[in-house]
């Protein structure tokens, strides 16, 4: 069976980043024992990156680069901002334990989507956060194996996530 719309997919895979050398360096290893599972077309993945998978098969290796247009998209200056501190203090709040550099924090905006703000200055009255995905601006390479292909079924299709078979199982 070959990896096509609405297919559940396991993979193994490194991911690399290109360092401002020019080369790749490897940050991720996804191996057999602890696959990577979704379903083609509702993964959330970059576009690119499923379609280099189109038409694969089980045994099958890949190896490719996604630009950082074609992944996660350009770094957003405007998804940087400084926030007040006093947002982030409060009953029940250790901000001292909160408030570090590289820590993600959980934010709503005021549409009520859900962010993740990467803490990247702490000041004494501003807090300053990233809220541009961690690959933003960044050209991945990814190398690994096909493990599993195989229909989804209407329960995963319906809830847009793979069940069982190591995915979420409800």
């Amino acid at each position: 069976m070959q990896i096509d719309n609405q297919k559940v997919v396991a993979i193994t895979y490194q991911l690399s980043l290109k360092d401002e050398e020019g080369d790749f360096e490897v940050v991720e290893v996804v191996d057999r024992d602890d696959p990577m599972y979704f379903i083609w077309g509702l993964s959330g993945l970059p576009e690119q990156f499923e379609q280099n998978l189109l038409g694969l098969t089980v045994g099958d290796t890949f190896n490719f680069q996604i630009s950082a247009e074609e992944g996660y998209g350009e770094i957003d200056e405007e998804a940087i901002v400084d926030l007040p501190r006093s947002l982030f203090e409060g009953e029940g709040v250790n901000s001292e334990e909160l408030l570090v550099v590289g820590n993600s924090i959980p934010m709503t905006n005021e549409e009520g989507h859900r962010l993740q703000g990467i803490v990247v200055e702490v000041r004494d009255d501003l807090v300053t956060l990233n809220f541009n995905h961690p690959l933003a601006g960044r050209e991945m390479g990814f190398s690994g194996e096909i493990l599993v292909v195989r229909n989804a079924t209407a329960d995963e299709l319906d809830h847009g996530h793979v069940h069982g078979d190591g995915g979420f199982v409800h």
